[in-house]
């Protein structure tokens, strides 16, 4: 069997088998959204808002009928969307009519944002097809006007509305989610080419160029020099991120809408003989030397139970450059977690489970990646929500109190909190990954290894921006070494000890690249060399944010930090779950005894991976961490009926405009805490232009405006005038 294949089935079993009967109408279609995210191009900011959207609409669905619980966008004016509603007769059955407008809405959504997928038409449409069809629905009933009572035509209002606001959320969906203002600093690296990579910019992310390009979801990629991936994603209306938590920033000459911002990673340093102690050199040496654990006739033992890893306490996550040093392990790797003492559950201790520590990192990196066939990150805790909510151990109630919810009032919430997390955390990342614009480890250690070394300058090779040199790790190559050359060409240039790469497996069934001194300047993250690494900059980690804001909304949906029975697991078979070489070498299972312990392994995954140092990793489990708390308490008002809107009374005092005359520049200070819209009319009332203003702070360009006098208009998501006034433009 076609190795990827096995993968696609080995991820679908971290479900157990259960009577889809049993499944709700949402679960069905949730199914249908990760089914055709598997079958698209590899893009996780464009489908964790699909997500979102998606669930959105399966929650307003089941929140027209229900007495308490407020709708999130139909009826509503969402970041100055007008989702206008008049409402509709309440059926007879309920549950047939929110089955019936879930459907209509959700057929109706994938279809549009998926009709340029390179599966559409083989696989993505005739599944949703097929499961529209089950329902007894036709097919071509397309009417919009639910004035009639129609719930199929209220589905296809919702959806047709949903798309409507996709046009427009500042995603740039119409022009196929193309960049405006981003274009890369660096010229792309040749992988094959070897070449002298020393005259980048060391701090900022570079391009890749392939042969040929296979995206993570296996995807034949039409360029062969994929672009960044939505490095202006913070321009996208989010769920609960605030305008508190938003910076716009121009020193780029267009706006970065970023929010959350951890300030600035590290950057290289002009080292004077103390290479290990520049934390830029510290933090891609250490992804170097953990790719040395990846060789499966290393037989360093570890034991991976809930036993001996996880348990860390996010009130520690380290923030100083001696504490990073203190969590990660650089020689032998993982960090400073130390375990469970008993499963809650069972009351016994967790048992140990003792593995290669090549297979546990080799598997992980595979697993964590969201490779081939797979449903990218958001999609992949969507898999383990579901994995969570079909295990016979848990009761479905809101945060582990009141009454258990029905499947579908338990789906429905857990989908629109979850879906809301992962949209927060793509525009978030994103907007940090734009405007930082950070490097990743294959353009940094090729870089550094191509200067030399930065330890001794009475050694061969000196320069203040090499890697440091480490025995064991990071070497001079000396005369009679096997990577000197036959004439010595390779003498005084750095080599690594670490996973020789792609160049060595041409059967990814039988070879296994292993581990061994290379060229500094050959260095590999452990991916397939059609991939390689992702094509956006590295600062903060996605996964990393991701994967911490769903352990905070599971924990938090759940009311219980462990997974139920006190312990989550994923099967893995020996030799048949590796994608580019044979392994793991025996039998194992990944264990995970709370959301955050499988958050936690997640991060670490990518740095055995080589796609990320450990600075793009903490800032992004604290974002994350943020992000679903976030998501939940604004999801429960929703659930509740308790959102509140700002209470705005004197508006003159909470926003101020100014200056008045204006020449380039206006700027705009409020204390509202809710997204702002901004419109500009002339004089006679032709409009101008418009503006989100999500931010206390706010700069607006005047300068393409013509002398004379104009209206601004300020208001905010439900449709209120705070000002209108007059500005003039000298």
């Amino acid at each position: 069997m076609n190795k990827e294949i096995v993968i696609f089935y080995c991820f679908l079993f971290l479900i157990p088998t259960i009577n889809f009967a049993q499944h709700s109408v949402a679960r069905e279609w949730n199914e249908e959204v990760l089914n055709a995210i598997r079958s698209d191009y590899a893009r996780p900011t464009v489908h964790a808002r699909n997500l979102f959207h998606t669930s959105s609409l399966m929650y307003d669905a089941w929140a027209i009928f229900d007495e308490q619980a407020e709708t999130i966008f139909l009826g509503k004016t969402y970041d100055g969307f007008d989702f206008s509603f008049s409402g509709i007769t309440t059926p007879a059955n309920v549950n047939l009519a929110r089955q019936e407008i879930i459907s209509y809405a959700i057929f109706n959504l994938i279809k549009h944002r998926f009709q340029n997928s390179p599966n559409y038409g083989t696989e993505i449409y005739p599944s949703i097809e097929n499961l529209f069809l089950s329902y007894g629905y036709d097919i071509n009933y397309t009417s919009i006007d639910y004035s009639t009572g129609s719930y199929a035509a209220l589905g296809n209002y919702m959806a047709d509305q949903m798309i409507t606001f996709g046009l427009q959320d500042g995603s740039n969906e119409g022009n196929q989610y193309a960049n405006i203002n981003y274009s890369p600093t660096n010229e792309p690296l040749i992988l094959d080419l070897y070449e002298d990579n020393t005259d980048i910019n060391p701090n900022v992310w570079q391009p890749l160029a392939f042969d040929v390009y296979i995206d993570q979801s296996g995807n034949p990629y039409p360029l062969n020099t994929p672009g960044f991936l939505s490095p202006e994603w913070g321009e996208v209306s989010p769920f609960s991120l605030k305008a508190s938590d938003l910076d716009i920033y121009n020193d780029l000459g267009y706006d970065c809408y970023v929010y959350k911002d951890p300030g600035p990673p590290v950057y290289i340093q002009n080292s004077n003989e103390d290479g290990i102690d520049d934390a830029y050199k510290w933090h891609f040496a250490l992804v170097a030397s953990w790719s040395s654990h990846l060789d499966p006739n290393d037989t360093t033992l570890i034991d991976i139970s809930p036993g001996a890893i996880g348990n860390f306490d996010s009130q520690n996550f380290p923030e100083t450059f001696e504490e990073y040093k203190v969590f990660y392990n650089f020689e032998n790797g993982g960090d400073s977690s130390s375990g469970h003492t008993v499963n809650p559950y069972t009351g016994s201790p967790y048992e140990p489970q003792i593995v290669k520590r090549a297979d546990y990192g080799r598997v992980l990196a595979e697993f964590w990646a969201d490779g081939p066939d797979s449903e990218t990150p958001p999609g992949h805790w969507f898999t383990i929500l579901n994995y969570v909510s079909d295990h016979p151990l848990l009761e479905k109630r809101l945060h582990g109190e009141g009454p258990i919810l029905d499947n579908l009032e338990w789906d429905v919430k857990s989908y629109v909190t979850l879906g809301g997390a992962m949209h927060d955390s793509a525009i978030n990342t994103w907007g940090i990954k734009g405007y930082y614009d950070y490097i990743r480890p294959i353009s940094a250690i090729r870089y550094m290894a191509g200067k030399g070394q930065s330890t001794n300058a009475s050694l061969p090779s000196y320069d203040p921006h090499g890697l440091p040199l480490i025995p064991n790790f990071i070497e001079l190559i000396e005369t009679g070494d096997p990577l000197a050359g036959a004439n010595d060409e390779n003498v005084n240039k750095i080599k690594i000890y670490s996973w020789k790469g792609p160049d060595y497996i041409n059967d990814p069934n039988t070879d296994i690249a292993g581990v061994d001194w290379i060229l500094g300047t050959h260095w590999w993250p452990y991916q397939r060399a059609t991939f390689v690494t992702p094509p956006f900059a590295g600062y903060v980690s996605g996964h990393s944010t991701f994967s911490r804001a769903a352990a905070e909304v599971l924990t938090l949906l759940t009311g219980d930090a462990f997974f139920p029975g006190g312990m989550g697991t994923f099967d893995i078979e020996q030799n048949n779950f590796l994608v580019f070489e044979p392994g793991p070498t025996q039998n194992m299972t990944l264990q995970w005894a709370t959301y955050r312990d499988a958050s936690d392994q997640t991060s670490l995954s990518r740095i055995w991976g080589g796609i990320h140092p450990p600075i793009d990793d903490i800032r992004g489990r604290i974002i994350g961490e943020s992000i679903g708390v976030q998501s939940f308490d604004l999801a429960t008002q929703y659930f509740d009926g308790s959102l509140h809107t700002d209470n705005i009374s004197d508006t003159t005092t909470l926003i101020d405009v100014f200056p008045n005359p204006a020449h380039n520049v206006i700027h705009i200070n409020t204390s509202i805490t809710s997204p702002l819209q901004m419109e500009i009319y002339s004089i006679d009332g032709k409009y101008i232009f418009e503006k989100k203003l999500r931010n206390s702070t706010n700069n607006v360009d005047i300068s393409s405006l013509n002398t004379g006098l104009y209206f601004i208009k300020i208001w905010n998501k439900n449709s209120e005038d705070f000002i209108i006034k007059k500005i003039i433009k000298n």
